[in-house]
């Protein structure tokens, strides 16, 4: 399979980049909902670390996705009975989405530095808090954060499942285009009909 993108397909390196941002934000989102469930100490410790981390590692999927799609532009969507306003649609989402990949980790990480906490960076260095420590705004943060992290998860589930119904319904390649058997065509309904015969 080719690295870069196609006229029609996507490459492996934005496959690879969608995907892995995918995992990274069901992944944190799991553990961050159920982080309190954890029992206290290292092992709570050692849960929002990789919380942290795979937040972190989100925004700098983020930027890599960007870079290369500055640099390698994405094949043009697939035309289908709605036109322009599908495709308006499906711009705003994704708009949406870049957002929110950004400001969710980017709150997380002003939650814990405003709870006088360093930072672990990628689980190699920590940062120490520039400002003074405050709880309450910390606590207010961290609703803001939980918010966007739903809204986030909820907006991948209308992405995904607008892919399923291109495939199942519009059976058009906006799903298998990104999936790494890339050169099969779009689905198609029923079975083709035999060619007829010509009379002996």
């Amino acid at each position: 399979m080719q690295l870069k993108n196609s006229k029609v397909q996507y490459g492996a390196g934005p496959q690879l980049l969608h995907w892995l941002t995918a995992l990274f934000v069901i992944c944190g989102w799991l553990l961050g909902t159920f982080i309190d469930d954890f029992p206290k100490g290292p092992i709570r410790s050692s849960a929002l670390a990789v919380h942290m981390t795979l937040g972190q590692c989100v925004i700098v999927f983020l930027i890599a996705r960007l870079f290369w799609r500055m640099a390698n532009p994405p094949p043009p969507p697939e035309e289908t009975r709605f036109g322009w306003l599908q495709q308006a649609v499906a711009a705003l989402t994704h708009y949406a989405m870049y957002a929110l990949l950004v400001a969710v980790p980017l709150m997380g990480i002003l939650v814990q530095l405003k709870r006088g906490n360093a930072l672990p960076v990628f689980g190699v260095w920590n940062v120490a808090s520039p400002w003074p420590t405050d709880r309450t705004l910390a606590r207010t943060l961290l609703r803001v954060h939980e918010y966007l992290a739903d809204a986030l998860l909820i907006l991948a589930g209308v992405h995904a499942a607008a892919a399923l119904a291109h495939h199942y319904l519009f059976e058009d390649r906006t799903l298998v285009r990104m999936l790494p058997a890339a050169n099969r065509p779009a689905r198609r309904r029923g079975k083709a009909r035999a060619t007829p015969q010509a009379a002996p």
